[in-house]
């Protein structure tokens, strides 16, 4: 079935909460060590919608299956026009074109909002699906940080990826 693309509301925030939890506790594709509950995930919410960002959920018959989100790829007003990507799909909706769907989705709403460049930070363990992902949609690589993240007593690098939307 093809997903529903829509602007996320506060009734999602459960289940985006849920897909990143899962994330977070199961495996390296985040640095976070801690699961971000509802709250968090509302003032996360806001706080994008207040500046004009995109943040977009997947669903399929009323079940929310994915998310994605541009926020400021740093704080200094230089940047404005520079965000960064965060794309995470429940485990049982990948391989079904519902990432890529999503991911082109955000990155039109990106672009309409006033992004200029696009970056994605991929954790180097368990995120090839990721790469491919972004490659697909036209990100080239920028360049890698080894060992600058520690989670289940690992040291992690990064690749980080590119894309212009003007």
């Amino acid at each position: 079935m093809t997903p529903v693309i829509r602007a996320a509301t506060g009734a999602d925030l459960a289940a985006v909460a849920g897909i990143y939890g899962h994330y977070v506790t199961g495996s390296t594709a985040t640095f976070e060590l801690t699961a971000p509950d509802t709250a968090a995930w509302a003032n996360k919410l806001a706080g994008l919608q207040a500046a004009g960002w995109p943040f977009l959920v997947a669903e399929v018959n009323g079940e929310v299956l994915g998310f994605a989100y541009v926020g400021p790829w740093r704080p200094r007003p230089a940047y404005a026009a520079t965000v960064e990507d965060t794309i995470y799909l429940d485990p049982a909706a990948t391989g079904r074109g519902i990432g890529s769907r999503l991911l082109t989705e955000l990155l039109d709403h990106a672009q309409e909002a006033g992004a200029r460049e696009v970056i994605a930070v991929i954790a180097d363990a368990e995120s090839t699906a990721s790469l491919a992902l972004h490659r697909r949609a036209g990100f080239s690589e920028a360049g890698r940080l080894e060992r600058v993240g520690r989670k289940f007593d690992r040291w992690l690098g990064t690749t980080l990826l590119q894309k212009s939307l003007n």
